[in-house]
């Protein structure tokens, strides 16, 4: 069966803002109660910037994802990449259930790493396949960049 591109956009960008939405299942409730009563650096966000950064950027994420799907499954590095993709949205959202789930900020801080190195590898294969798609993901490898520095800084205060 094939799926026409904006079809392929919808699904991509469903996809992406669905990891959001499970995250947010276990972020959500800690927002007022854990999350406000621990120390954070003073360069830390307002609570309520968080959202609407996190919204933009999956919809970005599954944006870059369908410019590298359009290019076709059948291809060996469409298949890699798409799946590096899959891996660091489920990093993604594991960080989420580590630090606001289980209140471990040590544990997220591990696992940010390893999410960090992970969308580092979808940019290097999504750019094999398309070069905007890799430019896409920069501003997320940034922010992530900044919430690593947010992760060890929470995780040294408290």
């Amino acid at each position: 069966m094939k799926i026409n591109n904006t079809f392929k956009l919808i699904i991509a960008i469903v996809v992406s803002e669905l990891a959001g939405i499970i995250g947010s299942v276990f972020t959500t409730p800690s927002i007022a109660g854990w999350y406000a009563g621990i120390v954070k650096p003073a360069i830390n966000p307002p609570a309520w910037v968080f959202g609407p950064v996190w919204t933009t950027l999956f919809a970005l994420m599954g944006i870059a994802a369908f410019l590298v799907w359009r290019k076709g499954l059948e291809h060996r590095d469409v298949k890699i990449a798409i799946s590096i993709f899959l891996g660091q949205l489920v990093l993604n959202t594991l960080w989420s259930i580590i630090f606001f789930g289980l209140h471990s900020s040590g544990g997220a801080f591990v696992e940010i790493i390893f999410l960090w190195l992970a969308i580092a590898a979808t940019i290097t294969a999504f750019a094999r396949v398309s070069k905007p798609a890799a430019w896409i993901l920069v501003p997320y490898i940034l922010w992530v960049s900044f919430a690593v520095y947010l992760n060890y800084a929470i995780w040294a205060l408290n």
